[in-house]
């Protein structure tokens, strides 16, 4: 069993330690079948979950957890970590400002460092193909690349027979950019797989949040009551959805990305119950 993890400009592999990973299901248990319920990254030789959990929240204390992580936060994001894993999720997404006050919520690389592409020049695509080159990982992927720069990159691998296997990208019900600036017909042109970051839209999709009850900190200034009455007639649409299939909203949310084809998920769980739930998102 191999344990994947996923930073926000490259896939990488390690050999697991974490032999408690069951590979069937018994009856009546929301175990995964791995091996039915993996897929290969793009056209590389990994394969990972259909769904990946994501650590944006873990350690973070300047957009999520209300300015504040303690003692009693880390224990429920081991839990959700440890949930992950016995249900045969292992497929997480890191990067190095997870945890950082520099993360600033959901600014990217670019923007955060005041000048765009700086993780994405031809010298960081060099560094990422030796990197391959060497063993040191064995897949590369790229993330918040528009159409022009993933074709540049794909092609730049390409002549030293890497493929690039992924694009990490914004992704939900709610922000269905990739589908209308090419980057999701690029990716399943070029054989790239998506990661949907961001797939429940921060929560918003979940149900749980009303235009009485918004989200706090940071993200009650983008999931306003205001947006949120517009959301209400898909909340309400996805929540029937969910009631005809014995489903969560988030997990019709969740299901709607991996229906698309070529998407891999990767929402946040701070808890043990919200990783098990998403597992719920695959059959």
């Amino acid at each position: 069993m191999a344990f994947h993890v996923s930073s926000a400009c490259f896939t990488v592999l390690g050999h697991s330690r974490l032999h408690r990973i069951r590979a069937v299901a018994s009856e009546g248990s929301s175990t995964l079948k791995i091996d039915e319920d993996e897929v290969k990254l793009g056209g590389s030789d990994l394969k990972v979950t259909r769904l990946g959990i994501g650590a944006w929240s873990w350690g973070d204390a300047s957009y999520w957890n209300n300015f504040e992580w303690n003692d009693r936060k880390e224990k429920a994001a081991r839990n959700a970590f440890n949930a992950s894993v016995d249900s045969g999720i292992t497929f997480f997404d890191t990067a190095e400002i997870y945890g950082s006050w520099y993360s600033l919520g959901a600014i990217n690389s670019g923007v955060l460092l005041g000048r765009p592409g700086v993780w994405g020049n031809e010298g960081y695509l060099d560094g990422l193909g030796d990197a391959f080159e060497q063993g040191f990982v064995k897949a590369v992927g790229v993330s918040n690349y528009n159409e022009k720069r993933l074709r540049e990159a794909y092609e730049k691998l390409k002549r030293r027979g890497i493929q690039l296997a992924s694009n990490q990208v914004n992704y939900s019900l709610i922000y269905r950019v990739p589908e209308e600036n090419g980057v999701k017909a690029a990716c399943d042109e070029l054989g790239i797989t998506v990661i949907a970051y961001c797939p429940i839209a921060q929560g918003a999709l979940t149900g749980k949040y009303t235009p009485e009850n918004p989200p706090t900190g940071p993200r009650g200034l983008i999931y306003t009551p205001e947006y949120l009455r517009t959301l209400q007639s898909l909340l309400n649409r996805v929540s029937k959805i969910g009631e005809k299939y014995n489903k969560t909203s988030t997990q019709v949310a969740l299901n709607w990305l991996i229906a698309q084809g070529n998407v891999v998920p990767i929402p946040g769980a701070k808890t043990a119950e919200q990783a098990l739930e998403f597992t719920g998102a695959l059959g």
